[in-house]
């Protein structure tokens, strides 16, 4: 049961952080496309602290379930970098970094944590595999 829980919580996190690097990279691309979008009420601060709190508790589940199977630090340590550079981008990115570097450590973060995450499923399947399960 906890192989298979992992295995979602690890593909889910995977897609936020593509969804994360996407919100970064796609509103200035689609505001020089389209100006008259910078009408609508969008509050980046808002979805990079919403996302973040999605984000955390699902990658920690995933990767801690993960390593107790593998055992491999790689995985963890990989985590937590992304998390902790996604969570102080969330919270003081726009103060101390400005926006773009905000984005940048953002993004940074995201592909971090999605390397996390498929270095995990991999080696959680690859273990099942050898193990027979």
């Amino acid at each position: 049961m906890n192989h298979a829980i992992q295995s979602v919580l690890d593909k889910f996190a995977i897609a936020i952080s593509a969804l994360c690097a996407i919100h970064c990279v796609a509103p200035p691309v689609l505001l020089a496309l389209l100006p008259s979008l910078s009408a609508l009420p969008l509050s980046d601060h808002l979805y990079h602290q919403v996302m973040v709190w999605i984000v955390l508790p699902t990658s920690s589940i995933a990767v801690l379930l993960g390593c107790k199977r593998h055992k491999d630090t790689k995985v963890l340590l990989l985590a937590v970098t992304g998390l902790i550079a996604l969570a102080a981008s969330a919270l003081y990115g726009h103060d101390y970094l400005g926006e773009v570097g905000e984005k940048v450590a953002t993004i940074f973060g995201a592909v971090i944590v999605a390397l996390a995450h498929i270095r995990n499923f991999k080696l959680c399947r690859k273990q099942e595999c050898c193990n027979g399960n």
